[in-house]
């Protein structure tokens, strides 16, 4: 039987949103790799996870998630971290990789898939989507996503402030993820646009440490790096106005 690389979305924090799907996937796995900084402390994916699975079920593999300017080191942890999973799969059955939010949004699950699937061919790979921060935030927020017509615009923070921007310049509402080290930037970005008033940012979501507010709060100091924005479009009209 071919081996089983399954990338498992286990939300944003809060164990209460890992779907039956998920905790289902990563019990019935062999093993359950989690990714980690190589400053080794525990990620929300590793906690989460132990909510579920037994601690010796579980194989932290080393990941490059903070290394955004060194190319050559970076695709040397990338590389390692494959070879590793590579190898557990040509010794079981099937491995789960649980990833936060969806393993199909923005996440570590995808490079490390191709890299396993040029290492061990034949391995099938699988995805089980996850609750993502934009859902929780919205959630807890009060929030609303999307009306009628409008689209959605997701923008990674990462990619720079300008990107942000010419989201926010459009229809429809703007999320926009890791802005905490840029929210200096992102604040004004929101001013220029007028839509600061309504926006919210949360981060640590369905944590001890869990931190929901409006947007005009924001005094352009760093926030924490995986903080999340809704930005909403003004909307008129009455109800179904987006119809």
């Amino acid at each position: 039987m071919s081996s089983r690389l399954v990338g498992v979305g286990v939300g944003p924090g809060d164990p209460e949103l890992v779907t039956v799907k998920g905790v289902n996937a990563l019990r019935a796995a062999d093993v359950v790799v989690v990714p980690v900084m190589d400053t080794g402390e525990r990620g929300r994916a590793e906690a989460t996870v132990l909510h579920y699975v037994a601690a010796e079920k579980v194989v932290r593999v080393v990941f490059a998630l903070n290394e955004r300017t060194d190319r050559v080191r970076r695709e040397a942890a990338w590389d390692a971290a494959g070879e590793r999973v590579a190898g557990m799969l040509r010794e079981r059955r099937s491995v789960a990789f649980a990833t936060i939010g969806d393993p199909n949004v923005y996440s570590t699950f995808t490079y490390l898939a191709q890299t396993v699937g040029e290492l061990v061919p034949g391995v099938v790979v699988e995805t089980v989507p996850g609750i993502t921060a934009m859902q929780d935030l919205a959630a807890r927020s009060g929030a609303v996503l999307t009306e009628g017509t409008e689209p959605l615009t997701l923008v990674p923070v990462t990619a720079g402030s300008a990107v942000l921007k010419e989201a926010l310049a459009g229809p429809g509402t703007v999320v926009a993820y890791k802005f905490g080290r840029q929210a200096g930037e992102v604040a004004e970005a929101l001013r220029e646009t007028g839509r600061l008033d309504d926006a919210v940012w949360g981060s640590a979501l369905g944590l001890p440490e869990e931190s929901v507010r409006s947007a005009a709060e924001m005094d352009g100091r760093p926030l924490p790096y995986l903080s999340t924005l809704i930005a909403p479009p003004r909307r008129g009209g009455g109800r179904g106005g987006k119809l």
